[in-house]
């Protein structure tokens, strides 16, 4: 899973139960739980991981 960083621990741990959520704004995240203290950790994903937006046929005349 992924890695983020734990405010309530102040240090980069292993996401558990990590679930892939769309932000509003179309960028792709990971939220999930801290392993040490339960605390909500959320990580925003890189561009790379952003699916570009479906670009609609021509239409026919």
């Amino acid at each position: 899973m992924a890695e983020g960083y734990c405010v309530k621990c102040k240090a980069k741990k292993e996401i558990v139960d990590g679930l892939e959520e769309t932000m509003k704004n179309g960028r792709k995240a990971i939220k999930g739980k801290c392993p040490t203290c339960g605390t909500v950790m959320f990580k925003i994903l890189g561009k790379s991981a952003t699916a570009p937006a479906p670009v609609p046929p021509p239409e026919a005349a």
